[in-house]
């Protein structure tokens, strides 16, 4: 089979390797697509885990089940020939973490993934991801818009962190695919006013598009000062700051109301460093929550409002390519421009 492995950022290859061999309660899957995630071309994260299969958006038809998942105790759920999703990473479910629903904060789910990547014509799905966050996709949804379940569980965490109130005004920094998605779904939570900013026209159009109600393009209008004429002074109820980078993590903090919440969506580049004067904070009782990744409730709850057709395909990805032009989907996603979300096609599943 083919599969797609990346050794460096700037060196991606597509080789041969043996379909995997299952265990008696493990599942095979036949990809039939993959999603690129923003997060695969953060050269400092990706590189640290190179050599490796990259790609963890998967969705595909089963074609073989281990033996034992017939058995007493096995998994009966699933079939060959059922059409799923796949989370590459699945929680034990009885740990402290995942009691409180802290899932990315399990042990197993950490240690967890499927095998040997998304971006290989055959996935091994281990028995905990098989039994825990694995889904069957609708009939009227494709595989490509399954792909987005894994990008949309991490919106639906995300916003659920944000804790939205009814009414609240939204400054989603950073309009990439997850920023779109953070506009398609914020309504949905009960925000009112969605005010998107970023530096391409492409993503900027795309955001009024998707329904926010303003979209300020920071590369010729200052943001703090924009936002304050928007909302009369009183800034943003929730900001989701989506870039890698601390600074506009500080932006965020100052575009949010008193009161307000400011989402740290994605990490900071290493060694960078937020400097705070907690009192800012403080006095005006600002909150700042993370959100990292996703677990099977967020992965549940994003393929309903897939089902629902507001998360689709046809949105949201822009360029899909075949295995062998995976670095060329690669490139694009990195380079951030006039594009939204790339996927691997595999054969005609789509």
């Amino acid at each position: 089979m083919k599969v797609a492995r990346l050794y460096r950022f700037d060196d991606i290859r597509i080789e041969d390797m043996p379909i995997p061999q299952i265990g008696p309660r493990d599942a095979l899957i036949k990809t039939k697509a993959c999603g690129i995630c923003s997060g695969d071309v953060m050269p400092w994260y990706i590189e640290k885990k190179a050599p490796l299969v990259i790609g963890h958006e998967p969705v595909g038809e089963i074609v073989e089940l281990g033996k034992e998942l017939f058995t007493k105790g096995g998994i009966t759920n699933f079939s060959v020939g059922d059409r799923v999703f796949v989370h590459h990473h699945a929680p034990c479910l009885n740990c402290k973490y995942c009691m409180r629903g802290d899932y990315v904060q399990c042990e197993t789910w950490r240690n967890t993934k499927i095998i040997p990547g998304g971006i290989s014509e055959y996935i091994l799905i281990p028995e905990i991801n098989l039994r825990n966050d694995t889904l069957k996709l609708p009939e009227n949804v494709s595989y490509e818009d399954g792909t987005l379940v894994e990008p949309t569980a991490c919106v639906v965490k995300s916003l659920k962190r944000a804790n939205i109130k009814k009414g609240d005004t939204i400054l989603i920094i950073g309009l990439g695919v997850m920023g779109q998605i953070h506009a398609l779904l914020v309504r949905e939570f009960g925000a009112e006013k969605i005010i998107g900013a970023d530096i391409i026209p492409f993503r900027l159009d795309k955001a009024l598009e998707f329904g926010a109600d303003y979209a300020i393009d920071v590369s010729k209008e200052d943001m703090s000062k924009k936002l304050k004429d928007l909302t009369d002074g009183m800034m943003a109820d929730i900001v989701i700051t989506g870039p890698n980078s601390a600074d506009v993590m500080k932006q965020g903090i100052e575009a949010a109301s008193c009161g307000g919440t400011v989402v740290f969506f994605t990490p900071a580049k290493p060694g960078e460093i937020l400097s705070l004067n907690p009192n800012y904070l403080y006095f005006r009782d600002i909150n700042i929550v993370t959100s990292y990744s996703c677990g099977p409730d967020d992965t549940r709850e994003s393929l309903q409002f897939i089902n629902k057709g507001i998360i689709t395909a046809s949105k949201l990805v822009t360029h899909s390519f075949p295995i062998e032009e995976t670095e060329k989907a690669y490139r694009i996603t990195s380079e951030a421009k006039d594009s939204l979300k790339c996927t691997i096609a595999f054969g005609d599943g789509l």
